[in-house]
């Protein structure tokens, strides 16, 4: 990888602590790394720069907001060139949260979070199958996220 080389051990540690809590202050990134808040700041600029780090975000709790189900859906395509007007007619639907082009089965498997599965069957009937080139889906209702993080710096 082009970054690889790019990063040194201070980057990596400073890559840890911030994706731990994207709001901790430069001064105490600093501390923790025994260099001054500008090096932190110098640093994280450029790794935003390299694209290292692609931004920072307030994460709001689905169910805190009324949002009870999730479910994971396997799209099949119809013909496989229509994978980008299908992205963007996707793109068009809220309930949709990520989207992957994946190898195997599925074409792309998305993430879709609704009030509950009434909600769920109406994203389905009035929008999913309404988008042209897909030719079905496969619905996957999670029960429960077990856990969700960053992967390790190392």
């Amino acid at each position: 990888m082009a970054f690889q080389s790019q990063i040194d051990e201070l980057d990596k540690k400073i890559l840890s602590l911030v994706s731990k809590n994207a709001r901790i202050p430069y001064l105490e990134v600093a501390r923790e790394c025994n260099v001054s808040g500008a090096a932190i700041h110098q640093r994280i600029q450029r790794l935003i720069k390299l694209g290292v780090i692609t931004g920072s975000e307030f994460i709001i709790s689905p169910r805190s907001i009324g949002l009870l189900t999730c479910a994971y859906m396997g799209i099949y395509l119809t013909k496989a060139s229509l994978y980008s007007d299908v992205l963007k007619q996707l793109e068009q639907i809220p309930e949709i949260v990520e989207c992957h082009y994946t190898t195997g089965v599925y074409s792309l498997f998305v993430k879709v979070v609704t009030r509950d599965n009434e909600h769920l069957r109406d994203v389905l009937a009035d929008k999913l199958q309404k988008v042209e080139g897909i030719e079905r889906t496969e619905t996957f209702i999670s029960l429960e996220e077990n856990f969700k993080r960053q992967f390790p710096i190392s």
